[in-house]
C-alpha cells in the first residue's frame, strides 16, 4: 500500500486525526498502516510482548506508556516476533531498546525515544482500550497511517 500522510489530509481532512507527537522512526518500514490494536501500561512490556506473538494481520500495535523513556517496552526480540507474525508495525508513547538491530527489522516502528534498561514484566496494564496522546484518541478497529511525516488516524480505511 502506498501513501503520503500529507496527500490523505488533503483528501480526506475532515476524517483524520493528526498526531502532534514527534515521535523518532527506528524500524526499516518508514510508511505503514493498518487497523489499530492497543495497551495501556507504564514501565512493563509483558503484555506487548504477548501481543506481538500473536497473528498481526496487517496491524498497528499502539502502545501508551504514558510518555515514560525510564525503560524500554520494546527491544529486537519482541519487535522480531512482530515481524514473524505480520505486524505492520507499532507506535510506543514510550521508549524501545536494541536500536541498532530495530534499523533492520522489515517493521514499522516509532517510538519517543530509546533506554537500555529493561521494563517489568509482571503484565499489568489494558489491552483493547482507547488511548489518548499527541492529541489523537487511538481507537482499536479504527486505521492509522504512519509515514516520515507523522502519524494520522481515522476512523475506517481510507485508500
Amino acid at each position: 500500500m502506498e501513501f503520503a500522510t500529507a496527500d490523505l489530509i488533503d483528501e480526506f481532512d475532515a476524517e483524520l486525526a493528526s498526531c502532534e507527537t514527534q515521535f523518532r522512526q527506528y524500524g526499516a518500514r518508514t510508511a505503514f498502516a493498518g487497523p489499530i490494536a492497543t495497551i495501556r501500561c507504564h514501565r512493563d512490556n509483558a503484555l506487548v510482548k504477548k501481543l506481538l506473538n500473536t497473528p498481526g494481520e496487517g496491524r498497528v500495535l499502539v502502545v501508551d506508556g504514558g510518555g515514560s523513556l525510564a525503560s524500554a517496552l520494546m527491544g529486537d526480540l519482541i519487535a522480531a516476533s512482530a515481524v514473524e507474525q505480520g505486524w505492520s508495525g507499532v507506535v510506543i508513547n514510550g521508549a524501545v531498546r536494541d536500536v541498532a538491530t530495530l534499523r533492520t527489522l522489515n517493521l514499522g516502528i516509532k517510538a519517543l525515544g530509546s533506554n537500555p534498561r529493561k521494563s517489568a514484566k509482571e503484565g499489568v496494564g489494558e489491552v483493547d482500550v482507547p488511548v489518548t496522546f499527541g492529541g489523537v484518541e487511538f481507537r482499536p478497529g479504527h486505521w492509522l497511517y504512519s509515514d516520515e511525516d507523522g502519524i494520522v488516524v481515522a476512523s475506517r480505511r481510507l485508500i
